[in-house]
């Protein structure tokens, strides 16, 4: 048996599980990793592996490879899982395929919801790999940080991180790099790719992929207000996507042509244009003539989740020739919280959709944070000291491997869900 009593409370206080006892969860760890044995080549391999589950799942204070190493091994073994992040082979591809199969077996729905959001870890250095000043959305300021693109998986069954990858932004790519990319090991073949390109390639393969079932796509307005990220989804995917308050839409399907009477000094338009004035969705929050209605979005962990909702149906707008025109039907769900915030989301799912279901979107869109929350605060997702992209990489995808240990953990002992 997995001999561990350094099970954090607070994350056993998380997940509502503080009656549960030490030799009870011991016994689950143990068959959760048995699963993944198969994986290794090595024994060696699969002990410094069960190690780093273990001390992400610990009360260490600090889950990086060296203090892992000592408390759950011994001091003669911190190099060699400093070694298992750096240099073993094989195993991460083989485990993440694992990972994935066993996260599409255990939550499959019809209704799988895919979730897309950036993370990001403040750094003091400059030599890790993709790191740079650059926006910190945990911090909400310029910051030296590295940050990733990450996609979550959620349906009634539950929820899961499923694949990641660091983003490198453009100066990584410029002449002045070139030593830095050699000694963070960046593959020779890695090109620049903004954000949203990240993403939709991480989409394309979860569903080329063919393991999960994928109805639903979340995501903030980073990507919500690109609509070239937007347009270039699957036709199988819809999108239920945060926009920022000042996202055109028209509320009726306007006439489109060339109009008439010249445009600016005297020249004659030539292209065709919408006639009529699109609107800001922030108007429609202050537009009477729409009702908010209070809504129950979900029964959460503690207690409904309410909120003020407003709903209508309208066109989207796309930007031709440097000129709105009206796009694809879309729902336009405006959500105020009690503390007054509102927020705006745009949705391309078909006119008989009811409001119920954009209600539950609007909650699922949250599995992704709550995912980033739990291994923030309870399972070391930060505390990596590596410089490499690949143990980048590996690091993030033993977090995910041990959160989701958590997530079977509320289900074994029949505790609620998120969702």
């Amino acid at each position: 048996m997995i001999d561990v009593n350094a099970y954090d409370p607070k994350l056993l206080n998380e997940l509502a599980l503080m009656s549960i006892s030490e030799q009870e969860i011991s016994q689950e760890l143990e068959q959760y990793l048995n699963q993944y044995k198969p994986c290794f080549t090595r024994s060696q391999q699969t002990k410094y592996f069960n190690a780093t589950i273990q001390g992400l799942l610990s009360d260490l204070d600090r889950k990086s490879a060296e203090p892992i190493a000592l408390h759950f091994l011994s001091p003669a073994q911190v190099r060699g899982q400093q070694n298992f992040f750096t240099r073993s082979k094989d195993w991460p591809q083989t485990i993440k395929q694992h990972y994935q199969t066993q996260i599409a077996t255990q939550l499959n729905h019809p209704d799988g919801f895919l979730s897309l959001d950036e993370c990001c870890f403040p750094k003091k250095g400059t030599h890790s790999a993709g790191v740079a000043r650059q926006y910190c959305g945990r911090l909400g300021k310029t910051e030296n940080c590295q940050s990733g693109v990450f996609l979550s998986y959620a349906s009634p069954k539950g929820y899961g991180l499923i694949d990641n990858q660091l983003y490198l932004p453009q100066k990584w790519f410029n002449d002045d790099h070139t030593q830095k990319r050699i000694e963070c090991h960046i593959p020779k073949t890695t090109q620049f790719q903004t954000k949203n390109e990240i993403a939709t390639q991480l989409i394309n393969q979860t569903i080329n992929g063919g393991q999960f079932q994928v109805r639903w796509l979340g995501c903030d307005a980073a990507f919500g207000c690109d609509h070239a990220f937007l347009d270039a989804l699957p036709d199988t995917v819809h999108y239920f996507a945060a926009v920022k308050e000042t996202e055109y839409i028209y509320r009726s399907l306007p006439p489109v042509g060339v109009p008439k009477k010249p445009v600016g000094k005297g020249r004659s338009a030539i292209h065709p244009r919408a006639l009529e004035r699109p609107v800001c969705v922030q108007e429609l929050a202050s537009d009477d003539s729409i009702a908010w209605e209070r809504r129950v979005l979900a029964q959460g962990a503690k207690g409904p989740i309410v909120a003020d909702v407003k709903c209508i149906r309208a066109h989207s707008c796309r930007l031709v020739n440097q000129l709105l025109v009206p796009g694809v039907e879309v729902w336009v769900y405006i959500r105020r919280l009690e503390d007054g915030s509102i927020k705006y989301f745009l949705c391309n799912a078909s006119v008989d959709v009811s409001l119920g279901v954009l209600d539950l979107l609007a909650v699922m869109r949250w599995s992704i944070e709550q995912c980033f929350q739990e291994c923030k605060s309870f399972l070391g997702m930060g505390h990596y000291e590596t410089r490499s992209y690949d143990s980048w990489h590996r690091h993030m995808l033993l977090v995910m491997v041990a959160h989701y240990f958590t997530c079977v953990l509320r289900e074994v002992f029949k505790k609620r869900l998120f969702f």
